[in-house]
């Protein structure tokens, strides 16, 4: 199939092939980590207070975007496939969101597979959305006004918990979510050669995370599949999806679900655009507007 990538679109692609690189479903999860971090680019945007610290045990990184004492709170889960990411892949992202939208914002590093399978990211999510509510006084934050989100895997995990409700949450940000390992959709065949995502690479992440595939339409792996009950009254979510993206498909189904089931989604899909874009916010305008659009859906959320 022909694509017609947006021209800043097809120029970082046509750099990353120029720049080479592994290929993600013939290596390990070790040697691909380790080229992915070689690839991050320190950020060099401004925050009014960054901290590291553990939310429950599982290490977490804050944002605060200013001194004011209650503010609202994303609690965000990065992307990589449960399998790569983590603090420092996703740090631009979480100054952006929280600059622009004003909140303070909590990136949490959940475990990764294949060391730490299926539910653990589940398990380290739930955990720390808990430890940020009970710990708001600490956080300088208002534990009425929490919100979820993550990009990918990370908007795997965020339309997970919000599905469990351990805690009341505002607002969903879930960016091209991954909400169905069965890779049933037909944007994975249209979208099967990437650019950046591709069929194959999806299968080795989720082989890594769910090795099991009679458990791919459990409500913690696919929450796509979750029955209609977990889709009443969820908080209302904006999903971002991509057109080349293999996992554009199942991220506006999840919205459509919602819909159905009598909750709020707005879905917005970025035409010309591939898997990962938004996180190339300082070099793409579409990236750039995508985190505009998320943060003024933030604020509005967490008023």
């Amino acid at each position: 199939m022909s694509i017609n990538l947006h021209p800043q679109a097809k120029a970082i692609i046509e750099m990353m092939a120029a720049l080479g690189g592994p290929v993600i479903h013939e290596s390990t999860p070790e040697e691909f980590r380790a080229y992915y971090d070689s690839r991050q680019v320190p950020p060099t945007e401004d925050v009014h207070e960054i901290r590291d610290l553990s939310a429950g045990g599982v290490p977490s990184r804050l944002y605060r975007p200013s001194a004011a004492k209650n503010l609202g709170l994303l609690v965000y889960y990065h992307g990589g496939g449960w399998v790569i990411g983590g603090l420092d892949s996703h740090d631009a992202v979480c100054r952006s969101l929280a600059n622009k939208s004003g909140h303070a914002v909590l990136s949490v590093d959940y475990r990764l597979a294949p060391e730490h399978r299926y539910p653990a990211a589940v398990e380290d999510s739930l955990c720390a959305l808990r430890w940020a509510s009970e710990n708001a006084a600490e956080l300088g934050i208002d534990p009425d006004r929490i919100a979820v989100g993550g990009d990918s895997a990370g908007g795997n995990l965020a339309a997970v918990v919000a599905q469990q409700r351990p805690v009341p949450v505002r607002f969903q940000l879930l960016i091209y979510p991954a909400t169905d390992m069965t890779q049933s959709h037909a944007s994975h065949r249209e979208n099967s050669a990437g650019p950046v995502l591709t069929e194959q690479a999806m299968a080795w992440f989720i082989g890594h995370y769910v090795p099991d595939a009679a458990r791919y339409r459990e409500e913690l792996a696919s929450p796509l599949f979750s029955p209609d009950a977990l889709f009443r009254d969820l908080p209302p979510a904006l999903i971002i999806t991509a057109q080349y993206d293999p996992l554009r498909d199942e991220g506006e189904a999840y919205g459509a679900r919602m819909i159905e089931n009598g909750s709020q989604a707005s879905i917005v899909r970025f035409n010309g655009q591939f898997h990962s874009f938004f996180g190339m916010h300082q070099l793409m305008d579409d990236a750039e507007s995508a985190h505009l659009i998320a943060a003024n859906a933030l604020r509005k959320a967490l008023s």
